[in-house]
């Protein structure tokens, strides 16, 4: 089973493991990207990074952890970009998902991410679903 159930979700935060969410493309055609999302447990807090990265992979190149940021500008995207912290875990997975539209039963340990973009890779990329025909999440937008 690669998607934590939100219990197991709560519980590898309270143990101090980071969770992620592979969220599709970003980018454009000229330049691609794909984004995905971590939660990550600090000394007292959580930390919830968005990570814009150039979509150098491919099917046997897939550890995200070592793309280059979409935007190069950015030194926050060298490690991602903090993009709210909470005090407790459910509260850092609301936050996460309400900012990146992120799914609840899409959450995967850290470092499975690279299985998910591996999918999305060998699915063609496509622009608008996940390899498995869900959605790709779409941030709410601001108001």
């Amino acid at each position: 089973m690669r998607y934590l159930t939100e219990s197991f979700a709560l519980g590898a935060l309270r143990r101090g493991r980071p969770i992620e969410q592979f969220l599709g493309p970003a980018g454009s055609p000229e330049r691609p990207g794909i984004r995905y999302i971590e939660v990550k447990p600090a000394k007292i807090r959580y930390e919830i990074y968005l990570h814009t990265l150039a979509d150098v992979g491919h099917e046997t190149f897939v550890d995200v952890v070592e793309f280059p940021p979409l935007c190069t500008d950015d030194e926050e995207e060298e490690f991602g970009r903090l993009v709210a912290t909470r005090d407790d875990p459910l509260a850092a997975l609301a936050a996460a998902e309400d900012i990146t539209g992120a799914a609840r039963g899409r959450w995967v340990n850290a470092g499975l991410v690279q299985d998910e973009y591996h999918d999305y890779v060998v699915a063609g990329r496509p622009a608008n679903s996940s390899p498995d025909g869900n959605p790709c999440p779409v941030p709410p937008p601001r108001l």
